[in-house]
Protein backbone atom coordinates (compact mmCIF):
# COMPACT_ATOMS: atom_id res chain seq x y z
CA UNK A 1 0.00 0.00 0.00
CA UNK A 2 1.85 3.37 -0.54
CA UNK A 3 1.73 6.06 2.24
CA UNK A 4 -1.75 7.79 2.85
CA UNK A 5 -2.19 11.43 1.70
CA UNK A 6 -3.40 13.88 3.80
CA UNK A 7 -6.32 13.91 1.68
CA UNK A 8 -7.52 10.69 1.69
CA UNK A 9 -6.91 10.76 6.21
CA UNK A 10 -9.45 13.86 5.56
CA UNK A 11 -11.43 11.80 3.46
CA UNK A 12 -12.03 9.06 5.84
CA UNK A 13 -12.48 10.94 8.70
CA UNK A 14 -14.98 13.29 7.32
CA UNK A 15 -17.14 10.00 7.63
CA UNK A 16 -16.65 10.17 11.16
CA UNK A 17 -17.45 13.36 11.49
CA UNK A 18 -21.05 13.57 9.37
CA UNK A 19 -23.94 14.48 10.95
CA UNK A 20 -24.59 12.16 13.87
CA UNK A 21 -24.92 9.17 13.13
CA UNK A 22 -27.11 7.62 16.46
CA UNK A 23 -26.72 4.01 15.66
CA UNK A 24 -22.96 4.34 14.51
CA UNK A 25 -22.32 5.69 17.70
CA UNK A 26 -24.18 4.11 20.21
CA UNK A 27 -22.76 0.10 18.70
CA UNK A 28 -19.26 1.49 18.81
CA UNK A 29 -19.75 2.96 22.44
CA UNK A 30 -21.74 -0.14 23.36
CA UNK A 31 -18.91 -3.07 22.93
CA UNK A 32 -17.86 -4.53 26.58
CA UNK A 33 -14.97 -6.66 25.31
CA UNK A 34 -16.49 -9.66 27.07
CA UNK A 35 -15.29 -12.03 23.90
CA UNK A 36 -18.21 -13.75 23.54
CA UNK A 37 -18.75 -13.15 19.81
CA UNK A 38 -15.44 -15.09 19.33
CA UNK A 39 -17.08 -17.97 19.22
CA UNK A 40 -19.74 -17.33 16.83
CA UNK A 41 -16.55 -16.42 14.14
CA UNK A 42 -15.39 -18.55 11.60
CA UNK A 43 -12.35 -16.86 11.38
CA UNK A 44 -11.52 -17.01 14.56
CA UNK A 45 -12.49 -20.90 15.07
CA UNK A 46 -10.87 -21.77 12.02
CA UNK A 47 -7.33 -19.70 12.96
CA UNK A 48 -7.66 -19.09 16.68
CA UNK A 49 -6.11 -15.95 16.07
CA UNK A 50 -7.41 -13.09 18.39
CA UNK A 51 -7.10 -9.92 15.75
CA UNK A 52 -9.88 -12.43 13.80
CA UNK A 53 -11.97 -11.68 17.37
CA UNK A 54 -14.63 -9.85 15.80
CA UNK A 55 -15.08 -7.39 18.88
CA UNK A 56 -11.21 -6.35 17.13
CA UNK A 57 -12.59 -5.03 14.56
CA UNK A 58 -15.50 -2.71 16.31
CA UNK A 59 -12.53 -1.69 18.61
CA UNK A 60 -10.31 -0.51 15.40
CA UNK A 61 -13.35 1.61 14.32
CA UNK A 62 -13.77 2.76 17.78
CA UNK A 63 -10.84 4.11 18.15
CA UNK A 64 -10.83 6.41 15.53
CA UNK A 65 -14.18 7.83 16.44
CA UNK A 66 -12.77 8.50 19.90
CA UNK A 67 -9.73 9.69 18.76
CA UNK A 68 -11.16 12.07 16.35
CA UNK A 69 -14.48 12.93 17.63
CA UNK A 70 -14.24 13.05 21.24
CA UNK A 71 -12.24 15.32 23.44
CA UNK A 72 -10.27 13.11 25.99
CA UNK A 73 -9.21 11.25 22.22
CA UNK A 74 -8.16 14.66 21.22
CA UNK A 75 -6.91 15.38 24.16
CA UNK A 76 -5.09 12.67 25.51
CA UNK A 77 -5.78 9.56 22.76
CA UNK A 78 -3.53 7.19 25.26
CA UNK A 79 -5.83 7.18 28.16
CA UNK A 80 -8.98 5.97 26.21
CA UNK A 81 -6.67 3.73 23.34
CA UNK A 82 -7.04 6.32 20.21
CA UNK A 83 -5.46 5.93 17.73
CA UNK A 84 -4.58 8.06 14.98
CA UNK A 85 -5.56 7.09 11.23
CA UNK A 86 -2.07 5.96 9.49
CA UNK A 87 -0.53 3.48 7.17
CA UNK A 88 -0.46 1.04 9.24
CA UNK A 89 -4.03 1.68 10.93
CA UNK A 90 -5.26 1.50 7.25
CA UNK A 91 -3.38 -1.59 6.56
CA UNK A 92 -4.68 -3.45 9.55
CA UNK A 93 -8.32 -1.66 8.52
CA UNK A 94 -8.07 -3.79 5.14
CA UNK A 95 -6.93 -7.27 6.16
CA UNK A 96 -9.04 -7.12 9.61
CA UNK A 97 -12.43 -5.45 8.06
CA UNK A 98 -12.17 -6.60 4.26
CA UNK A 99 -10.04 -10.08 4.78
CA UNK A 100 -11.62 -11.08 7.30
CA UNK A 101 -15.26 -10.90 7.75
CA UNK A 102 -18.25 -11.73 5.88
CA UNK A 103 -20.46 -9.15 7.29
CA UNK A 104 -22.54 -12.50 8.08
CA UNK A 105 -24.27 -10.86 11.33
CA UNK A 106 -23.64 -14.28 13.30
CA UNK A 107 -21.85 -12.26 15.91
CA UNK A 108 -24.80 -9.91 16.22
CA UNK A 109 -27.21 -12.73 17.43
CA UNK A 110 -24.02 -13.75 19.84
CA UNK A 111 -23.73 -10.53 20.98
CA UNK A 112 -24.42 -10.04 24.87
CA UNK A 113 -26.26 -6.81 24.07
CA UNK A 114 -26.64 -7.07 20.47
CA UNK A 115 -23.65 -4.84 18.72
CA UNK A 116 -24.17 -4.55 15.32
CA UNK A 117 -21.22 -5.44 14.35
CA UNK A 118 -21.60 -6.33 10.93
CA UNK A 119 -22.65 -2.40 10.56
CA UNK A 120 -19.60 -1.50 12.11
CA UNK A 121 -17.53 -3.48 9.63
CA UNK A 122 -19.42 -1.97 6.81
CA UNK A 123 -18.81 1.51 7.96
CA UNK A 124 -15.45 0.81 8.30
CA UNK A 125 -15.27 -0.14 4.79
CA UNK A 126 -16.85 3.02 3.59
CA UNK A 127 -14.16 4.67 5.06
CA UNK A 128 -11.63 2.66 3.55
CA UNK A 129 -13.50 3.22 0.15
CA UNK A 130 -13.54 6.97 0.95
CA UNK A 131 -9.48 6.66 0.79
CA UNK A 132 -9.42 4.42 -2.22
CA UNK A 133 -8.08 1.90 -0.32
CA UNK A 134 -11.28 -1.24 -1.57
CA UNK A 135 -9.34 -3.93 -2.53
CA UNK A 136 -8.64 -4.21 -6.28
CA UNK A 137 -10.48 -7.74 -7.10
CA UNK A 138 -13.72 -6.56 -5.50
CA UNK A 139 -13.63 -3.12 -6.94
CA UNK A 140 -13.03 -4.80 -10.06
CA UNK A 141 -16.08 -6.58 -9.77
CA UNK A 142 -18.01 -3.44 -9.19
CA UNK A 143 -16.64 -1.85 -11.83
CA UNK A 144 -17.77 -4.20 -14.54
CA UNK A 145 -21.04 -3.84 -13.03
CA UNK A 146 -20.96 0.14 -13.32
CA UNK A 147 -19.33 -0.27 -17.17
CA UNK A 148 -21.16 -3.00 -18.60
CA UNK A 149 -24.26 -3.84 -16.98
CA UNK A 150 -23.44 -6.70 -14.96
CA UNK A 151 -20.56 -7.62 -12.56
CA UNK A 152 -18.72 -10.52 -14.36
CA UNK A 153 -19.07 -8.27 -17.94
CA UNK A 154 -20.60 -10.24 -20.34
CA UNK A 155 -21.01 -8.91 -23.48
CA UNK A 156 -24.84 -9.05 -24.83
CA UNK A 157 -24.61 -11.43 -27.73
CA UNK A 158 -23.25 -14.03 -25.15
CA UNK A 159 -25.84 -13.69 -23.20
CA UNK A 160 -28.41 -13.38 -25.84
CA UNK A 161 -26.99 -16.83 -27.46
CA UNK A 162 -26.80 -18.54 -23.90
CA UNK A 163 -30.78 -17.80 -23.17
CA UNK A 164 -31.87 -18.74 -26.81
CA UNK A 165 -29.81 -21.81 -25.95
CA UNK A 166 -31.62 -22.45 -22.70
CA UNK A 167 -35.07 -21.73 -24.86
CA UNK A 168 -33.87 -24.75 -26.75
CA UNK A 169 -33.35 -27.48 -24.00
CA UNK A 170 -36.52 -25.76 -22.76
CA UNK A 171 -38.73 -26.47 -25.07
CA UNK A 172 -37.28 -29.97 -25.44
CA UNK A 173 -38.93 -30.81 -22.58
CA UNK A 174 -42.02 -28.62 -22.28
CA UNK A 175 -43.13 -27.94 -25.92
CA UNK A 176 -42.68 -25.07 -28.69
CA UNK A 177 -44.92 -22.53 -26.74
CA UNK A 178 -42.25 -22.87 -24.05
CA UNK A 179 -39.79 -19.45 -23.74
CA UNK A 180 -37.75 -17.44 -22.02
CA UNK A 181 -38.55 -14.43 -23.07
CA UNK A 182 -36.52 -11.45 -23.81
CA UNK A 183 -37.02 -7.15 -23.33
CA UNK A 184 -40.66 -7.54 -23.60
CA UNK A 185 -42.73 -4.85 -22.03
CA UNK A 186 -46.20 -4.44 -19.96
CA UNK A 187 -45.69 -7.97 -18.42
CA UNK A 188 -45.84 -8.94 -14.76
CA UNK A 189 -42.37 -9.63 -14.00
CA UNK A 190 -39.23 -8.73 -14.64
CA UNK A 191 -36.88 -11.39 -13.63
CA UNK A 192 -33.30 -10.74 -12.09
CA UNK A 193 -30.22 -13.47 -12.57
CA UNK A 194 -26.81 -13.75 -10.97
CA UNK A 195 -24.63 -13.09 -13.83
CA UNK A 196 -22.92 -16.36 -12.54
CA UNK A 197 -26.18 -18.26 -14.12
CA UNK A 198 -25.75 -17.38 -17.66
CA UNK A 199 -21.68 -17.91 -17.29
CA UNK A 200 -21.48 -20.69 -15.38
CA UNK A 201 -24.82 -22.41 -14.35
CA UNK A 202 -27.35 -21.88 -17.37
CA UNK A 203 -29.31 -24.92 -16.32
CA UNK A 204 -30.91 -22.32 -13.06
CA UNK A 205 -31.92 -20.35 -16.14
CA UNK A 206 -33.69 -23.28 -17.76
CA UNK A 207 -35.24 -24.08 -14.25
CA UNK A 208 -37.00 -21.22 -13.49
CA UNK A 209 -38.38 -20.55 -16.94
CA UNK A 210 -40.03 -23.88 -16.40
CA UNK A 211 -41.58 -22.92 -13.35
CA UNK A 212 -42.74 -19.63 -14.66
CA UNK A 213 -44.23 -21.99 -18.18
CA UNK A 214 -45.94 -24.12 -15.83
CA UNK A 215 -47.35 -21.39 -13.76
CA UNK A 216 -48.47 -19.63 -17.04
CA UNK A 217 -46.93 -16.46 -15.76
CA UNK A 218 -46.51 -13.27 -17.52
CA UNK A 219 -42.60 -12.10 -17.61
CA UNK A 220 -39.17 -11.05 -19.48
CA UNK A 221 -35.30 -10.79 -18.75
CA UNK A 222 -33.93 -7.78 -20.09
CA UNK A 223 -31.09 -7.56 -21.62
CA UNK A 224 -29.68 -3.99 -20.44
CA UNK A 225 -29.78 -5.31 -17.17
CA UNK A 226 -30.74 -8.00 -15.67
CA UNK A 227 -28.04 -8.25 -12.78
CA UNK A 228 -29.27 -8.97 -9.37
CA UNK A 229 -26.12 -8.65 -7.82
CA UNK A 230 -24.64 -5.31 -6.19
CA UNK A 231 -21.13 -5.56 -5.19
CA UNK A 232 -21.65 -1.98 -4.12
CA UNK A 233 -22.82 -3.60 -0.53
CA UNK A 234 -19.67 -5.18 0.18
CA UNK A 235 -17.17 -2.27 -1.28
CA UNK A 236 -18.02 0.64 0.95
CA UNK A 237 -19.20 2.72 -1.93
CA UNK A 238 -22.68 3.72 -1.39
CA UNK A 239 -22.42 5.93 -4.09
CA UNK A 240 -21.84 3.43 -6.33
CA UNK A 241 -24.18 0.91 -4.83
CA UNK A 242 -26.82 3.17 -5.43
CA UNK A 243 -25.89 3.57 -9.21
CA UNK A 244 -26.32 -0.10 -9.70
CA UNK A 245 -29.73 -0.08 -7.65
CA UNK A 246 -30.46 2.84 -10.04
CA UNK A 247 -30.13 0.95 -13.17
CA UNK A 248 -32.41 -2.14 -11.86
CA UNK A 249 -35.01 0.54 -10.89
CA UNK A 250 -35.07 2.29 -13.98
CA UNK A 251 -35.25 -0.86 -16.32
CA UNK A 252 -38.57 -2.09 -14.34
CA UNK A 253 -39.94 1.56 -14.84
CA UNK A 254 -39.13 1.39 -18.33
CA UNK A 255 -40.41 -1.87 -19.29
CA UNK A 256 -43.56 -1.15 -17.48
CA UNK A 257 -43.42 -4.65 -15.33
CA UNK A 258 -45.39 -4.84 -12.49
CA UNK A 259 -43.33 -6.47 -9.74
CA UNK A 260 -39.34 -7.12 -9.89
CA UNK A 261 -38.29 -10.63 -8.79
CA UNK A 262 -34.98 -11.36 -7.41
CA UNK A 263 -33.08 -14.22 -8.96
CA UNK A 264 -31.69 -16.61 -5.60
CA UNK A 265 -28.87 -14.42 -4.09
CA UNK A 266 -28.57 -13.61 -0.89
CA UNK A 267 -26.86 -10.15 -1.30
CA UNK A 268 -28.76 -9.30 -4.40
CA UNK A 269 -32.03 -9.65 -2.15
CA UNK A 270 -30.75 -7.60 0.57
CA UNK A 271 -29.48 -4.67 -1.78
CA UNK A 272 -32.37 -4.47 -3.90
CA UNK A 273 -35.54 -5.08 -1.30
CA UNK A 274 -33.74 -3.55 2.00
CA UNK A 275 -30.65 -1.43 0.67
CA UNK A 276 -31.74 0.11 -2.49
CA UNK A 277 -34.97 2.32 -1.73
CA UNK A 278 -31.94 4.08 1.20
CA UNK A 279 -29.68 4.52 -1.49
CA UNK A 280 -32.18 6.39 -3.82
CA UNK A 281 -33.95 7.79 -0.90
CA UNK A 282 -37.34 7.25 -2.30
CA UNK A 283 -40.11 4.16 -2.19
CA UNK A 284 -40.15 2.11 -4.69
CA UNK A 285 -43.18 2.42 -7.00
CA UNK A 286 -43.47 -1.51 -7.86
CA UNK A 287 -43.58 -4.81 -5.62
CA UNK A 288 -39.88 -6.30 -5.26
CA UNK A 289 -40.25 -10.11 -4.45
CA UNK A 290 -37.38 -12.78 -3.96
CA UNK A 291 -38.02 -15.84 -6.15
CA UNK A 292 -38.42 -18.09 -3.28
CA UNK A 293 -41.49 -16.01 -2.12
CA UNK A 294 -42.79 -16.33 -5.52
CA UNK A 295 -42.40 -20.23 -5.83
CA UNK A 296 -44.19 -20.76 -2.48
CA UNK A 297 -47.06 -18.67 -3.68
CA UNK A 298 -47.74 -20.87 -7.07
CA UNK A 299 -47.22 -23.92 -4.65
CA UNK A 300 -49.78 -22.64 -2.07
CA UNK A 301 -52.32 -21.48 -4.84
CA UNK A 302 -51.93 -24.25 -6.98
CA UNK A 303 -50.48 -22.45 -9.91
CA UNK A 304 -47.67 -25.19 -10.13
CA UNK A 305 -47.91 -29.17 -9.14
CA UNK A 306 -45.76 -30.87 -6.94
CA UNK A 307 -44.68 -34.30 -7.00
CA UNK A 308 -41.78 -34.46 -4.00
CA UNK A 309 -41.55 -38.16 -4.72
CA UNK A 310 -39.33 -37.10 -7.79
CA UNK A 311 -36.68 -36.06 -5.09
CA UNK A 312 -35.72 -39.40 -3.57
CA UNK A 313 -32.20 -38.32 -2.24
CA UNK A 314 -31.62 -36.90 1.36
CA UNK A 315 -31.06 -33.24 0.94
CA UNK A 316 -30.23 -30.78 3.33
CA UNK A 317 -30.30 -26.70 3.19
CA UNK A 318 -28.02 -23.73 3.55
CA UNK A 319 -29.40 -20.74 5.15
CA UNK A 320 -28.00 -18.13 2.59
CA UNK A 321 -26.78 -15.32 5.83
CA UNK A 322 -28.71 -11.99 3.85
CA UNK A 323 -31.91 -14.04 3.41
CA UNK A 324 -32.31 -15.84 6.55
CA UNK A 325 -30.48 -14.34 9.34
CA UNK A 326 -30.72 -10.60 7.73
CA UNK A 327 -33.76 -11.41 5.90
CA UNK A 328 -36.38 -13.40 7.89
CA UNK A 329 -37.21 -16.40 5.04
CA UNK A 330 -36.26 -19.04 7.85
CA UNK A 331 -39.87 -20.83 7.09
CA UNK A 332 -40.33 -19.25 3.22
CA UNK A 333 -36.87 -21.23 2.42
CA UNK A 334 -38.33 -24.30 4.06
CA UNK A 335 -41.52 -24.83 2.81
CA UNK A 336 -39.75 -24.40 -0.62
CA UNK A 337 -37.80 -27.25 -0.21
CA UNK A 338 -39.95 -29.55 1.80
CA UNK A 339 -42.88 -29.36 -1.01
CA UNK A 340 -40.02 -30.35 -3.43
CA UNK A 341 -37.92 -33.28 -2.07
CA UNK A 342 -38.93 -36.53 0.33
CA UNK A 343 -36.00 -36.81 2.36
CA UNK A 344 -35.14 -33.68 4.36
CA UNK A 345 -32.27 -33.27 7.23
CA UNK A 346 -31.59 -30.19 8.73
CA UNK A 347 -27.70 -28.98 9.79
CA UNK A 348 -26.75 -28.22 13.31
CA UNK A 349 -26.79 -25.67 13.76
CA UNK A 350 -29.05 -23.90 11.08
CA UNK A 351 -31.47 -20.87 10.25
CA UNK A 352 -31.03 -17.50 12.15
CA UNK A 353 -27.38 -19.58 13.46
CA UNK A 354 -26.63 -20.79 10.59
CA UNK A 355 -22.73 -20.70 9.70
CA UNK A 356 -21.84 -18.57 6.56
CA UNK A 357 -20.70 -20.82 3.89
CA UNK A 358 -17.54 -18.56 3.79
CA UNK A 359 -18.15 -16.58 0.33
CA UNK A 360 -20.16 -13.78 1.47
CA UNK A 361 -19.32 -9.77 2.52
CA UNK A 362 -17.51 -9.58 -1.13
CA UNK A 363 -14.65 -13.05 0.03
CA UNK A 364 -15.45 -14.80 -3.47
CA UNK A 365 -14.38 -11.59 -5.57
CA UNK A 366 -11.47 -10.60 -3.25
CA UNK A 367 -8.73 -13.75 -5.06
CA UNK A 368 -5.92 -12.40 -1.82
CA UNK A 369 -7.96 -14.04 0.62
CA UNK A 370 -9.26 -16.90 -0.97
CA UNK A 371 -6.79 -19.27 1.49
CA UNK A 372 -8.76 -17.64 4.36
CA UNK A 373 -12.02 -18.45 2.79
CA UNK A 374 -11.35 -22.23 1.85
CA UNK A 375 -10.08 -22.53 5.41
CA UNK A 376 -12.86 -21.18 7.47
CA UNK A 377 -15.25 -23.18 4.72
CA UNK A 378 -14.33 -26.35 6.12
CA UNK A 379 -16.68 -25.52 9.27
CA UNK A 380 -19.55 -25.32 6.37
CA UNK A 381 -18.46 -29.00 4.46
CA UNK A 382 -17.79 -30.40 8.44
CA UNK A 383 -21.34 -29.60 8.92
CA UNK A 384 -22.68 -30.96 5.34
CA UNK A 385 -20.97 -34.23 6.17
CA UNK A 386 -22.92 -35.20 9.21
CA UNK A 387 -26.00 -34.68 8.08
CA UNK A 388 -25.47 -37.30 5.25
CA UNK A 389 -26.99 -35.71 2.81
CA UNK A 390 -26.37 -36.20 -0.97
CA UNK A 391 -27.34 -32.95 -2.61
CA UNK A 392 -27.28 -29.60 -0.61
CA UNK A 393 -29.97 -26.88 -1.77
CA UNK A 394 -29.38 -23.34 -1.33
CA UNK A 395 -31.53 -20.40 -2.73
CA UNK A 396 -27.85 -17.90 -3.54
CA UNK A 397 -25.63 -18.17 -5.88
CA UNK A 398 -22.61 -16.78 -4.51
CA UNK A 399 -23.18 -19.54 -1.86
CA UNK A 400 -23.23 -21.94 -4.61
CA UNK A 401 -20.16 -21.15 -6.03
CA UNK A 402 -18.75 -21.18 -2.61
CA UNK A 403 -19.81 -23.96 -2.17
CA UNK A 404 -19.09 -26.07 -4.60
CA UNK A 405 -15.61 -25.29 -3.87
CA UNK A 406 -16.07 -26.40 -0.96
CA UNK A 407 -17.45 -29.57 -2.36
CA UNK A 408 -14.04 -30.31 -4.33
CA UNK A 409 -11.41 -29.37 -1.75
CA UNK A 410 -13.13 -31.39 0.95
CA UNK A 411 -14.21 -34.16 -1.12
CA UNK A 412 -17.76 -34.23 -0.03
CA UNK A 413 -19.36 -36.01 -2.96
CA UNK A 414 -22.11 -34.00 -2.87
CA UNK A 415 -24.64 -32.04 -5.79
CA UNK A 416 -25.10 -28.23 -5.33
CA UNK A 417 -28.72 -27.10 -6.26
CA UNK A 418 -30.73 -23.78 -6.52
CA UNK A 419 -34.40 -23.96 -4.91
CA UNK A 420 -35.55 -23.49 -8.63
CA UNK A 421 -33.65 -26.25 -9.46
CA UNK A 422 -35.16 -28.77 -7.13
CA UNK A 423 -38.51 -27.69 -7.70
CA UNK A 424 -38.05 -27.60 -11.23
CA UNK A 425 -37.21 -31.74 -10.87
CA UNK A 426 -40.25 -32.03 -8.65
CA UNK A 427 -42.52 -30.11 -11.05
CA UNK A 428 -45.75 -32.48 -12.69
CA UNK A 429 -46.33 -30.39 -16.34
CA UNK A 430 -50.22 -30.21 -17.40
CA UNK A 431 -49.92 -32.48 -20.39
CA UNK A 432 -52.20 -30.30 -22.32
Amino acid sequence: MEKLTKEQIDKAIALLKMRPDSKLETHLNACVHCGLCASSCMYYKAMKENKFIPARKVELVASLYRRYCTLTGRVAPFLVNARELDDQMAEEMIDSLFGACTMCGRCVKHCSIGVDIAYIVHFGRRMLAAMGLVPKTLQATVDAALTTGNNMGIETSDFVDTIQWMEEELQDECGEDARIPLDETDKDILYTLNPREPKFFPLSIAAIAKIFYAAKESWTISTHMYDVTNYGLFNGNNEQAGQIAKRLHDEVIIKRCKRLVLGECGHGSRANRWEAPNYLQQPYEFETITAVELINNYIRTGRIKIDKSLNQELVTLHDPCNLVRNGGLLSELRFAVKSAVSNFVEMTPHGMDNFCCGGGGGQLAMSEYNERRIKIGEIKADQIRKTGAKVVVTPCHNCVDQLSQLNQVYHLNVKIKTIAEIVADALVLDKE
